[in-house]
C-alpha cells in the first residue's frame, strides 16, 4: 500500500498517475515488467496538496495561478513573468511538516547512506499520451543529503509556476490548479545515454526505431545542447541500418559537488558513442517498453553504466504523424492544369474561381480558390481555402508565401486555371507536383499534435548553422513556433502594415489622426508574434511596398507617383528618409512592442547607398527607438552595391546583414523574379549570384557581424545550403513548410564539412 506522502516505485502501476504523475506512474509500471529500472520513490501529490494547496496561502496561490492562466492566453507575457514569479515565491516559502520530512527521510534513507539521487517532476498530466510537458518541469540530478532532497523537491513543485508551463498549459485550455508528485531515483553513474523512439518521430513510421546516443549523462541529448550520434533501426530483429555520426566537444558526470562538465579527448569526440551490438541492445530494451504498453510507441530514456544498460524513464510519444503512402495518381486520371508547384500537400474539393477579393465571401470552407493572382487583401479567403491555385506568380509571390505560412496546398503560374476550372469542378490539387487533376483522389492528410511554442521537437539536430523561419502573418505564428526552428529571420512587414491600416494608405491614415488605431492593431500583431517566439529573436523587415503596391491602397493615388520600373523605385530605405512620419509610425509600434517582448529587432530592406542608411538610422536614434539597449540592427543584402558598402555599413551601426536571394538574384541577372516568361532565367545558384553572396558573407565574417539568406534556395536545394555553409554564413531563414529538410540539409553539409576538415588536416 501507498504511504500518505510516499510510495516505493513497487508500489505503482498507471492507476496511480492521479497521486504520483505520469512519469511516477510509469516507472512503477516498468519496475512489474520487470525491466531494469534503477530504485526509487515517488513524493505524491497528497503531500504538495497538504503542504502547497492547503497551507496557509494556498488560495492565493490558487487566484494567482487562474490570473496568470488569462494573463497567458492573452499573450501578455510580462504579467504572466510577474505573477509565476509571486507563485514561486509562495511555494518556496513553504515548510514541510515533521510527517512528511519522516516520509521522505525514511524513504531515502532505503536507498543507501547519501546516495546521490536525481530528482524529477512529476506532475499530474504530465508524460501522458496527450500531454508531455516534456523538459518544462524541473529535473536536479547528482542531489546527496536530506537537506538537499528536501530543496529540490520543493524547487520541483515550484517549477509547476515558470512561465513557459502556464502558458503550455493556457493554450492547451488547461484550466484546473496543477499537482505536483517528485520522482527521487538512485543516480547512475553514465557513461553513455541518450533516449530511444520506438517509432521514427519525423516520418512516423513504425517499423523503424531511432536511437540518439552521447557520452556522459542523457542531459545533453534531452536538452540539445549537442549533436547525438543516431542510430536507425528495422524493428524486426532488431537491426541497425544506418549510423549517424553527431558531434559532441564536452560531457556531463557526476563530480563531487554535483554535476560536472568535462571536455572530450579528441579519440572520444570522433569514436561512436555506441557499438553495434549495445545500438542494438538498447533498441530491444525500448521494444520491450513498447510491448508492455499495447504496442504504443514509446519515448524512452536509457543509460550505460560501468554494470550494464538502465532505463530511466519512458513515455508515450504525443507528437507523432500518422504515415499513410501517398498513392499515385490512377492511370486514368485527367490533369486538367499544371503550374509551379508553390506549398507542398494535397486537397481535393468544389473549385470557386473569383477574380477579385471583394468576391471573397462566395467561397466556402473548404473549397478550392481559383484567382488569376492574390495580393493582401485576399488574406482571409485563402484562410478558408482547401487549396489555392493562380494563374500567374512565382515561389515569391503573396498566394505561395501565404499559403506555405498556414499549410494550405498551392500552385502559381498555372496560366489558363481561371478559364479552364469552373466553378463546382471537383478536383484534387496538388501542391507537391504542381497538378491539378479532376475529381477527388486519394491523398495523404498527416496530423500531429502541435508543439507548445518557443520549445522545439524532440531530438531535434543541433546544427551549428542556426536555422530561422519567415513570416508574414500572426495567424502562422503558433504553428511556425512549433517549428525546429532559432527565432524568426525575415518578419515581413507588408501584410500586417495593411490589415492594421484597413487597406488605407499611410499618410491618408495620419491626415485624418487616425494615428492610434493603426498602432493599437500593428502592436496587438507584433505582440502575438513575438510572445510565441520568445526568447528566440524575431527579425521584423520595414515595410517594402514598392510604389504600385502604395497605390492600391485606398487613398494611395494622391500620394504616390507612377513609375515605370516600381521594383527598382521609390521604395525601401530612401523612402524612408522621404517620409520620415510614416516610418516613425511604424517605429513607433516597434517601440511599444519591444517594452513587452525586446525579443523584437529591426532590419532595415532594399539599402543601396550608405548615406540613405546613415539618414534612415539618424531617424531611428531620433525618434521612438532612440536608446532601445539590446536592439539589433540588421540589413537587407538585396541590391548589388552592398558588397561593397558593407564595412561602411557595420561602421554605422548595423550588426546583421541578411541576403534577399530574390532581390539579389534578379539585380545581379537584370531578370524579373515575378516574371513566368523569364523563369528559366532565374537562377540563385548562378555563378555570378553565389560569388555576390560569398562576398556578403566574407564582408561580414571579417567586420564581425552575422549573416544570414533568406529564401527559397536553401530549401529547394541542399547544394545551395552546403554552398552557404561552406562561405561561413551564420543562418538561413525559409518558409515553415522548408523546416525539417533545411535542418537535414544543414545537418548533412555540416558534417561534410568536418569530415573533409578531418581529412585535409589528419585530425
Amino acid at each position: 500500500m501507498m504511504g500518505a506522502y510516499v510510495a516505493a516505485f513497487d508500489q505503482l502501476c498507471l492507476a496511480d498517475a492521479d497521486e504520483a504523475g505520469g512519469k511516477g506512474a510509469n516507472l512503477g509500471e516498468l519496475v512489474a515488467a520487470g525491466l531494469p529500472v534503477p530504485p526509487g520513490f515517488v513524493v505524491l501529490r497528497s503531500c504538495y496538496e497538504q503542504i502547497v494547496a492547503q497551507g496557509a496561502r494556498g488560495a492565493e496561490l490558487a487566484a494567482l495561478h487562474a490570473e496568470a492562466l488569462a494573463a497567458a492566453a492573452a499573450a501578455d507575457s510580462v504579467r504572466v513573468d510577474e505573477l509565476c514569479q509571486r507563485m514561486r515565491e509562495i511555494v518556496r516559502a513553504c515548510t514541510l511538516d515533521t510527517e512528511a520530512r519522516s516520509a521522505i527521510a525514511a524513504a531515502y534513507r532505503s536507498l543507501g547512506n547519501r546516495a546521490d539521487v536525481a530528482v524529477r517532476s512529476s506532475a499530474v498530466g504530465e508524460d501522458s499520451a496527450t500531454s508531455s510537458f516534456a523538459g518544462m518541469n524541473l529535473t536536479r540530478t547528482n542531489v546527496r543529503g536530506q537537506k538537499e532532497l528536501v530543496e529540490a523537491i520543493v524547487d520541483c513543485w515550484a517549477s509547476l509556476f515558470s512561465p513557459r508551463v502556464l502558458t503550455y498549459r493556457a493554450r492547451r485550455d488547461m484550466q484546473a490548479t496543477p499537482a505536483m508528485a517528485v520522482v527521487v531515483q538512485t543516480m547512475v553513474q553514465a557513461r553513455r545515454a541518450g533516449v530511444a523512439f520506438t517509432a521514427d518521430p519525423a516520418t512516423g513510421r513504425r517499423d523503424r526505431i531511432v536511437v540518439d546516443a552521447a557520452r556522459g549523462q542523457g542531459e545533453v541529448v534531452v536538452s540539445g545542447t549537442i549533436q547525438p550520434d543516431t542510430y536507425l533501426l528495422d524493428t524486426e530483429g532488431p537491426r541497425l541500418l544506418e549510423r549517424r555520426p553527431g558531434h559532441q566537444d564536452f560531457a556531463i558526470i557526476a563530480g563531487p559537488g554535483g554535476d560536472r562538465r568535462i571536455e572530450l579527448s579528441e579519440e572520444d569526440k570522433t569514436a561512436p558513442a555506441l557499438t553495434e551490438h549495445e545500438a542494438v541492445e538498447v533498441a530491444r530494451l525500448a521494444l520491450a517498453v513498447h510491448h508492455h504498453h499495447g504496442n504504443r510507441p514509446q519515448d524512452v530514456e536509457w543509460v550505460y553504466d560501468e554494470d550494464g544498460l538502465w532505463l530511466v524513464q519512458a513515455r508515450p510519444i504525443t507528437t507523432l504523424p500518422e504515415p499513410h503512402p501517398v498513392p499515385d495518381a490512377p492511370p486514368s486520371a485527367t490533369v486538367l492544369v499544371r503550374g509551379l508547384a508553390a506549398a507542398p500537400g494535397t486537397a481535393d474539393g468544389t473549385v470557386r474561381v473569383l477574380s477579385a477579393p471583394e468576391q471573397g465571401t462566395a467561397l466556402a470552407h473548404g473549397e478550392i480558390l481559383v484567382a488569376p493572382m492574390t495580393n493582401p487583401d485576399w488574406l482571409p479567403t485563402i484562410s478558408r481555402a482547401a487549396a489555392v491555385v493562380t494563374d500567374s506568380g512565382g515561389m515569391t509571390c503573396h498566394a505561395a508565401i501565404v499559403a506555405r505560412e498556414l499549410g494550405v496546398p498551392c500552385i502559381v503560374g498555372a496560366r489558363t486555371a481561371t478559364t479552364t476550372l469552373t466553378d463546382g469542378d471537383t478536383v484534387t490539387v496538388d501542391g507537391s507536383t504542381g497538378e491539378v487533376r479532376a475529381g477527388a483522389q486519394p491523398h495523404t492528410t498527416v496530423v500531429t499534435e502541435p508543439h507548445t511554442a518557443g520549445t522545439a521537437p524532440a531530438a531535434s539536430p543541433a546544427t551549428a548553422t542556426k536555422l530561422y523561419v519567415n513570416l508574414a502573418l500572426p495567424e502562422a505564428a503558433q504553428r511556425a513556433a512549433a517549428a525546429d526552428t532559432d527565432g524568426v529571420g525575415l518578419l515581413r512587414a507588408e501584410m500586417l502594415l495593411t490589415r492594421a491600416l484597413d487597406n488605407r494608405h499611410p499618410r491618408e491614415v495620419i491626415a485624418r489622426g487616425e494615428q492610434h488605431v493603426f498602432l493599437d492593431r500593428m502592436v496587438d500583431a507584433l505582440t502575438h508574434i513575438a510572445t510565441a517566439f520568445a526568447p528566440r529573436p524575431v527579425i521584423y523587415r520595414a515595410t517594402d511596398f514598392r510604389s504600385n503596391e502604395f497605390r492600391d491602397l485606398e487613398g494611395g493615388a494622391g500620394y504616390e507617383p507612377r513609375e515605370h520600373n516600381p521594383m527598382i523605385g521609390y521604395r525601401g530605405c530612401y523612402r524612408y528618409t522621404r517620409e520620415p512620419e510614416v516610418f516613425e509610425l511604424e517605429m513607433s509600434a516597434l517601440a511599444e512592442v519591444r517594452q513587452r517582448t525586446p525579443n523584437l529587432h529591426l532590419m532595415l530592406p532594399f539599402v543601396r547607398t550608405r548615406w540613405e542608411l546613415e539618414a534612415c538610422l539618424d531617424l531611428i536614434d531620433s525618434g521612438s527607438l532612440r536608446n532601445q539597449r539590446g536592439m539589433h540592427r540588421w540589413v537587407m543584402a538585396e541590391v548589388p552595391s552592398i558588397a561593397y558598402w558593407l564595412p561602411e555599413y557595420v561602421g554605422l551601426g548595423i550588426d546583421g546583414v541578411s541576403i534577399g536571394s530574390n532581390d539579389l538574384t534578379q539585380l545581379t541577372l537584370g531578370v524579373d523574379r515575378d516574371s513566368t516568361e523569364c523563369a528559366p532565367l532565374f537562377d540563385e545558384s548562378d555563378p555570378a549570384v553565389l560569388d555576390a553572396i560569398s562576398t556578403i558573407v566574407a564582408a561580414a565574417r571579417t567586420s564581425g557581424i552575422t549573416s544570414s539568406l533568406c529564401g527559397q534556395a536553401p530549401s529547394r536545394n541542399p547544394d545551395f545550403v552546403e554552398h552557404l555553409i561552406r562561405m561561413g554564413i551564420t543562418s538561413v531563414s525559409v518558409t515553415t513548410d522548408a523546416v525539417l529538410a533545411t535542418r537535414r540539409a544543414i545537418e548533412a553539409a555540416e558534417r561534410r564539412l568536418l569530415l573533409d576538415h578531418v581529412r585535409a588536416t589528419g585530425r
